[in-house]
């Protein structure tokens, strides 16, 4: 197979999920120039197009095959967004998903931090891994260096349990 046929089959696997509306996947504010969304707006793809950005400002529209083959549309530019995740929160809310919703929310907060710090903070967070300071240095490193308050308090709740349970590292 081709470079091309392989990035187009990538490309239209990644259109077709995302039409589709499977795979409900991974929070910050959601602008408020949106109304609250339901499931009556899911899948987003179909039904609110228009409020699917990515961070560099291309539209779902400009996600397609002649732009990605002719360099304007980058890896950056189909990774989630914060807003998009926050988006689908508000819809696993409306029909009382409020767990799934927090998770979200969380996965929005965590786009801000980058992949190779998230994939530390995950090992951090393995128990026998981090003694208790390291931890609350990771939830403040998330509260105030990513802004990343929900996740900031899911890290302390961690080391919580992890000192009563004698799971942390001495």
């Amino acid at each position: 197979m081709d470079n091309n046929a392989l990035v187009e089959q990538i490309v239209n696997q990644i259109l077709n999920k995302m039409s589709s509306g499977e795979n409900l996947k991974p929070a910050c504010e959601v602008k408020k120039s949106c109304d609250t969304l339901t499931d009556a707006d899911y899948p987003l793809a179909k039904k609110r197009s228009d409020l699917i950005k990515t961070r560099s400002g291309k539209t779902f529209d400009d996600i397609n095959m002649e732009n990605v083959l002719n360099g304007s549309v980058t890896l950056d530019d189909i990774k989630i967004t914060p807003e998009v995740l926050l988006y689908q929160a508000q819809i696993a809310e409306s029909i009382g998903r409020n767990q799934f919703a927090e998770n979200l929310r969380r996965a929005a907060e965590l786009t801000f931090v980058p992949d190779d710090r998230v994939l530390e903070i995950y090992n951090a967070l393995r128990p026998y891994r981090s003694t208790k300071q390291e931890l609350l240095d990771i939830a403040d490193e998330l509260e105030n260096k990513y802004n990343a308050k929900i996740c900031a308090s899911l890290v302390r709740e961690a080391c919580e349990v992890y000192e009563k349970r004698e799971k942390l590292r001495v």
